[in-house]
Formats: C-alpha cells, structure tokens, sequence
C-alpha cells in the first residue's frame, strides 16, 4: 500500500490547473484557493503513484483520460448545499405559481447549479403542493457527474433535513428504517418529475427547451465578469416572456444583463414579448 505523501503543490502547477478550471467551467479560482486544490487533488496524485501534481495535470491533458479529467473536475468543483436554501426564494415562487401558469403547457423551472439535488428537490415539492398532479418538471443540471449521481438517488442522510417544513417531510419523504436508518428519500413522486443532466454553462448550452422560471444560486460568485455576462447571456432565451430569473441573495446581475428587470434583490423578470 502506498503510504507516502502527497507532493506539495507548486506556485506553478497551481496556475495550470487554475487556467484549466477557467477554460473548462469558467471558474476563476483565487490563489487563495491553493490549499483547496492540494487537499481535492491529492487522493487522485496519490493513488495514481505520482511524484507531482504536474505529473496529474498531464494525464489530464491526455485524450484517453477523458473521464479521469471528469473525475478532477467533479472534486473541484463540488459546492455545499441544502434543503430549502434561502427560503424566501421558494416563498416567492409559491406565491407567482398561479399567475404564471399558462393553459395546456407544463410549467417548467431549471436549477442550473443543483449540485446534489437538494436545490431541484426543494422546487419540486414548492410544485407539488400548489400543482399537485398538473403537468409539471424540474430540470436539475450541474457540470458534475458524481454530485448528479448522488442527487438522481434522492437519498439523503437524516441530518440534511433542517429547513424542510414538517408537513413536506411527511408528504414527500419516506424515513429510513432498518438499514437505512438515519436517512430520508425523496418520494418517487417526486423524483420522477425531476430530471438530472450534466450542463456545463461555460459551454454552448443543448436544447432544454423553455423555462419558466430558472434558478441560476451560489454559482455566479465563482465566475469573473466577463464570464458571468456569457453566462446568462446563453441562458436567457430559454426563459419565455414573464418568467422569472432567481440569483442567490449574495449575488446581482447589475452590469451583466440589461434584458431582464428587478421585482426584488436577487430576483428578476423577463419583461413580456
């Protein structure tokens, strides 16, 4: 067995996996994010036998290694997240169910960042009480296979369940017993009406089709300006006239976008055609 440590991260070998983490996901990470880098990395470095982290970065650049660049970027790119997160989101977007539903369409919203899937659960269960069995769907989307894997589970430890209002955990969880004691799961109701996909934003986006209403939450403060602007830029279209744009309470599109108009901070409206 290999024992040894890991090799430190070089100034430099920092700065390739920097640029690469920007061209591939647009994500412009700080050098005060080094240590970050070392501890995600390092297991991979390690059990590939390696002497550097420059030796890792060139597999990753090799064409046959395709999914172990996949795996490098799932570790960098994971983000905390949570049931019910900022809930005055989901507050609002019980109260504009009604008037934003049109007749014979489904009504539609994307979770463009959803990481394990708590952020697309929590909009699916706001939809299941108000809509109950109308046509509608969630689209969770992230760049990262391994969160969208554990997130198409909907299979959650118990102690993730702070902020799920106490008549949505009988509704629409089952608790865990024998074996799985400990956790919850989302009903499958619920979970087939959500559909996980691998999206990378930084990328020219696939047909998703139209939304209305996309939560685009805690991503953004990742992304430098520019990016931002391309960002939102390829995702308005696929929301429809009179929908509604939801950033996270710490981020604004103040300089990023003049197409869409503020209702409140953090939440914005695509004016109608």
């Amino acid at each position: 067995m290999n024992t040894l440590s890991p090799p430190a991260l070089s100034d430099q070998e920092f700065r390739q996996f920097q640029a690469m983490i920007y061209d591939i996901a647009g994500i412009n990470l700080s050098d005060a994010k080094k240590p970050l880098v070392s501890g995600r990395l390092a297991k991979r470095v390690k059990q590939h036998g390696l002497k550097s982290y420059g030796d890792y970065f060139s597999i990753l650049m090799r064409q046959d290694r395709r999914e172990e660049l996949q795996t490098a970027i799932d570790l960098l790119t994971t983000n905390e997240t949570f049931f019910f997160r900022e809930p005055r989101h989901f507050d609002f977007l019980r109260q504009q169910i009604p008037a934003l539903r049109r007749a014979g369409k489904p009504f539609r919203i994307w979770s463009a960042a959803s990481s394990s899937g708590e952020e697309p659960y929590t909009i699916a269960m706001v939809l299941a009480d108000v809509l109950g069995e109308d046509a509608w769907e969630v689209v969770g989307s992230d760049i990262s296979t391994r969160v969208l894997e554990k997130a198409r589970t909907g299979h959650y430890p118990m102690k993730r369940i702070d902020g799920i209002p106490r008549n949505y955990l009988s509704r629409f969880c089952l608790k865990g017993t024998g074996p799985q004691e400990g956790t919850i799961l989302i009903d499958r109701n619920v979970r087939n009406r959500v559909a996980f996909m691998q999206v990378n934003l930084n990328e020219s986006l696939p047909k998703l089709g139209e939304f209305d209403v996309i939560f685009l939450r805690n991503v953004m403060i990742y992304f430098d300006m520019e990016t931002k602007q391309r960002v939102v830029e390829r995702m308005l279209p696929l929301l429809r006239p009179g929908g509604y744009f939801i950033v996270s309470h710490s981020e604004s599109l103040n300089g990023i976008t003049d197409k869409l108009r503020v209702v409140t901070p953090s939440v914005y409206r695509k004016p109608d055609a």
